[in-house]
């Protein structure tokens, strides 16, 4: 007898194996995870694109708004590199006041100097996390508090110690103020843009004994700090009036105010303190290790900057012990340096236009992406030979028998050429590397 049951589809008798199942599975779990990958990329693609068109981008500012943050970046390096050498006109003053050895006074300039390298290691990083108009702020209140400490000091210990910290406060001005370029210049426009800013901290040490000579000799040596002080005030003032550039802490509150999802966070916890301390201590002295172009121009600009700061010690040394100046006359041959300077923004200038900028525009032409960074240093190539120049004009022409104005004038090429090498070597080790580091 047929069976009244139906004949079952031998499919139906297909049992699928466990490991084929799990493979199945996996392979539709990693097809969800491509497609959320997938639509966040497509949304942070529409943020960025909507980011580019916003008017609170600093690339989109008003240059009037450009020019003011720009303006207000150059006074704080100019006064944090101003309080660096005014007060070595007051130097005698203080061997008198304290007993101690013109050596030993000098300390107050050296120790200066040297604080200044420390802060930016970590004034840098920082500003990188919460952006960089609190770091501005904070160091110059912290600035002013220090020097307010050096004027009123009793001690030389109290002296070599305020002043010390004065330069640790400053010196995070001098590191984040190109990144404050970066955030509001696209990069074929930086070197102009970039230039007026590099002339402060160069014209500061230059002002510096001139300003200062005047008030050691008709006031006292206190006065080179109050009159640093003075500076500060308005300079303070005006950066209460300027916005924040630095992009992600800019979107960051923008999406806080409009109620939207934050952008991607970074690590927290202990996790953002390995973090910092990585990018702080280790990515610096890595690329200085390791990349022989930031080796070469460090040295490079440790030797020249070692000299300018020298020159505070020498020319008191030969206007007054050979050509027998008085403070005010020796502190007034310091606008040399500032002359130089100003010959080396036009020289930076005429480059960047003649030179650079066609280069640019002919890459562009072609499709290509960017320039060479080699391409910055011409400046430096010239700036090698006029160090070199002034340094022996200097060295040859100091004496007696030579009128003071020759060792005067040396000190033009000497500073022409010291700022054409900076300046070159911060645009060309900024594209190769990072710009805060």
């Amino acid at each position: 007898m047929a069976s009244l049951q139906p004949e079952s589809d031998p499919a139906d008798k297909e049992t699928i194996p466990p490991s084929a199942a799990l493979r199945n599975g996996s392979e539709e779990l990693r097809g969800l995870e491509e497609n959320e990958d997938a639509k966040r990329e497509n949304i942070n693609a529409a943020r960025e694109t909507s980011w580019q068109k916003r008017p609170e981008n600093p690339y989109n500012w008003p240059w009037s708004k450009r020019l003011w943050q720009i303006l207000h970046t150059a006074l704080l390096s100019w006064l944090v590199t101003f309080g660096s050498s005014v007060y070595t006109p007051g130097i005698p003053e203080v061997v008198a006041r304290f007993g101690v050895s013109e050596t030993a006074a000098l300390l107050g300039l050296s120790l200066y100097v040297l604080a200044m390298g420390f802060a930016p290691v970590l004034a840098a990083p920082i500003s990188e996390t919460l952006g960089r108009k609190i770091v501005y702020q904070v160091s110059l209140l912290g600035f002013m508090l220090f020097t307010l400490g050096a004027g009123f000091s009793q001690t030389f210990a109290a002296l070599c110690a305020c002043r010390f910290f004065a330069g640790m406060a400053g010196g995070p001005v001098l590191a984040v103020g190109g990144g404050s370029l970066a955030d509001m210049l696209p990069i074929h426009l930086r070197g102009c843009g970039s230039i007026f800013y590099l002339f402060a901290p160069f014209l500061g040490p230059a002002l510096g004994p001139v300003i200062g000579g005047f008030v050691a000799q008709y006031k006292d040596w206190r006065w080179t700090q109050w009159v640093t002080l003075f500076a500060s005030v308005p300079i303070f003032l005006i950066g209460l009036t300027t916005k924040e550039t630095y992009q992600k802490v800019v979107i960051k509150r923008l999406a806080k105010k409009e109620g939207k999802p934050l952008p991607p966070q970074g690590p927290s916890g202990k996790a953002a303190v390995r973090f910092l301390l990585t990018l702080t201590l280790i990515r610096p002295f890595a690329m200085l290790l390791t990349e022989p172009i930031v080796l070469a121009f460090s040295a490079y600009n440790a030797f020249t900057f070692a000299v300018l700061y020298a020159f505070f010690a020498a020319f008191p040394l030969v206007f007054e012990g050979v050509y027998g100046f008085d403070t005010s006359q020796t502190g007034l041959t310091f606008l040399a340096i500032g002359l130089g300077c100003t010959m080396s923004v036009a020289t930076i200038l005429i480059i960047d236009r003649k030179v650079y900028y066609k280069m640019y525009l002919r890459v562009k032409a072609e499709g290509g992406a960017a320039v060479a960074p080699e391409h910055r240093l011409y400046p430096a190539m010239l700036g090698s030979f006029l160090l070199v120049i002034g340094l022996f004009w200097f060295a040859w022409t100091a004496r007696k028998e030579v009128h003071w104005i020759s060792p005067t004038l040396s000190a033009i090429p000497f500073a022409w050429g010291n700022l054409c090498i900076f300046v070159s070597q911060m645009h060309a080790v900024y594209y190769l590397t990072f710009s805060l580091s």
